[in-house]
């Protein structure tokens, strides 16, 4: 029973940061507004390769990640303050501005691959995420808090019409401001724990 319960609080503590990482109702918006000219057919080629990419993105970065830095002799704590600078940079531009670029790329099944695929699901965020999620809770905890992300993300997009319906855009985006503010706090908690190790 302890074994069960620690692993799922484990679980929980990685999901949490890689669900804000991954941010999967700020990415609603654009995802609807890309679509938003298909057929049904097309959008489910869309939304397969937009989480099958993902998938193989986070999953390939979270298997030969660490030991890329390893031969490039980057310390977990170096992984950290780096890491973190990257997120908080990430989550101010968020905080910002808005991703209205996306929206300029043309309506084509591809889109799923480039940029639902990555970087708006597998960005730098997701996948800096990941190392340090790996490091503190393991690959076993870190690889099922993914694909439950991944699954979550799916969901999202399978439902964003209705989700739209119901919130709005700008409800929507409002939501992606809370979201990347909770990502800029866990930055700084990552930027603190690197310091921290370092001295």
């Amino acid at each position: 029973m302890d074994l069960a319960s620690g692993f799922i609080e484990s679980f929980l503590l990685a999901f949490i940061p890689l669900f804000v990482a991954m941010e999967p109702i700020g990415v609603i918006p654009i995802y609807h507004a890309i679509t938003r000219g298909m057929d049904a057919r097309q959008k489910r080629v869309v939304l397969f390769y937009s989480v099958l990419t993902a998938a193989a993105i986070t999953i390939a970065f979270l298997m030969v990640g660490r030991a890329v830095f390893l031969a490039l002799g980057i310390t977990i704590a170096d992984f950290q303050i780096a890491g973190g600078l990257i997120l908080l940079s990430i989550a101010i531009v968020d905080i910002v501005h808005t991703a209205r670029g996306y929206l300029n790329v043309l309506p084509t099944p591809g889109v799923g691959i480039v940029p639902i695929g990555t970087p708006l699901i597998a960005g730098p965020a997701a996948l800096t995420t990941l190392l340090m999620l790996s490091d503190l809770y393991g690959f076993t905890v870190t690889l099922s808090a993914l694909l439950v992300n991944l699954f979550v993300v799916w969901a999202a997009f399978l439902l964003s019409e209705k989700i739209i319906d119901r919130i709005g855009e700008n409800g929507a985006l409002g939501i992606s401001k809370v979201i990347s503010l909770l990502l800029a706090a866990i930055a700084v908690m990552m930027i603190r724990r690197g310091v921290e190790s370092l001295l």
